[in-house]
């Protein structure tokens, strides 16, 4: 019998209770469930609590000073403190089980993505709360100037501005209820410029956090493109501006055991720089390469076909450099060039070149 690998149990165990924590909450909102399926249920919301005890106390035992460590705390905790507080305050019965519907927040614990939010919400906190004031101002002269028009032909919608910034906030997120509509010129006027700088505001809410997200995105992806390219002994020599360039120049690639990474007779567009694992190269005296190593130079070099199949002996980490950036880099980089040209030459003579 095959175990499963480490990481998918890992991701079972965390996901389970969730799963089955929130199925049972909304099951026990049934008026109707039978007595035995709600206490099954019940049972099963205590049972998965207890392993939430648990988890919080591995997680303030053994958790060391890390970044995140607070937000994965906090999680913890209110998937404890929230239930527990609702057994012991609420007088309702279906309250206590509607509180662990705190455990929704569980996945955001260890969450990639929910931390890459996050960090372009504190990048973009001045640009986000300069497009809020925006919203506020409008929001308030809106409800002001439809209290002023409205207030006599709808006391009940219009009547206070409390009323009336009911009306400006469904107006201006265009949302639309229809439960107060202004009936005088004037008010219609109003609600379709209302509505036009909703468009705006919103509009500049997502310009702010689509930038913000692609900026952060590039630079996580320049951080770990960094972390490869540097760990190629070929660019250890590269001071940090010709390595950034570089950096920007390569792509990453991983390619499973087995596959096959370019073959024999096709043309050669780009050459790869190996960065983990072991590639076996099917040349007249076949050859093994690993970590540190490249392979494919020749066909940009040469410009002709490619003279070997080269297929992953592991699951390989790769950085592609295609042609135009390969002239770039041979250009720029006397001490590469001669080492790839070298290098090719080597392998030319042994027939060995891919």
């Amino acid at each position: 019998m095959t175990a499963w690998p480490i990481p998918r149990v890992s991701v079972l165990t965390k996901a389970l209770p969730v799963a089955f924590g929130l199925l049972a909450v909304v099951l026990l909102s049934e008026p109707d469930l039978a007595d035995r399926t709600r206490l099954a249920l019940q049972t099963l919301l205590v049972i998965i609590w207890c392993v939430y005890i648990v988890q919080l106390i591995a997680t303030i035992r053994t958790r060391p000073a890390e970044e995140g460590r607070g937000a994965i705390l906090i999680v913890d905790l209110l998937a404890v403190a929230v239930p527990l507080a609702a057994f012991l305050v609420a007088s309702d019965p279906r309250d206590v089980s509607l509180a662990c519907g705190v455990w929704i927040l569980k996945p955001l614990r260890d969450s990639t993505a929910f931390r890459l939010v996050a960090k372009v919400l504190a990048n973009e906190a001045r640009n986000l709360i300069g497009v809020v004031s925006i919203f506020g101002i409008v929001l308030i002269v809106a409800a002001v100037i439809a209290y002023f028009v409205e207030r006599d032909a709808q006391p009940n919608s219009f009547g206070s501005i409390p009323k009336a910034m009911w009306w400006a906030v469904v107006t201006l997120s265009t949302t639309g209820y229809g439960d107060a509509i202004p009936q005088s010129l004037a008010g219609r006027v109003l609600a379709g410029l209302v509505m036009m700088c909703g468009i705006g505001v919103f509009a500049l809410w997502a310009g702010i956090l689509a930038s913000g997200f692609a900026e952060e995105v590039r630079r996580l992806d320049f951080v770990n493109k960094w972390q490869l390219v540097s760990a190629v002994p070929l660019f250890a020599q590269l001071g940090a501006p010709e390595l950034a360039g570089i950096v920007r120049a390569l792509r990453p690639r991983h390619v499973p055991a087995g596959a096959v990474i370019c073959r024999k007779g096709e043309t050669g567009d780009q050459m790869f720089f190996i960065v983990e694992g072991r590639v076996g190269v099917a040349a007249a005296a076949p050859v093994e390469l690993g970590p540190g190593a490249f392979f494919g130079e020749m066909a940009l070099i040469t410009g002709e076909p490619r003279t070997a199949t080269v297929t992953a002996a592991s699951a390989v980490t790769l950085l592609s450099l295609h042609s135009l950036d390969f002239q770039i880099l041979l250009s720029h980089n006397p001490a590469i060039a001669e080492t790839i040209r070298s290098t090719a030459a080597e392998r030319g003579s042994a027939k060995l070149g891919s």
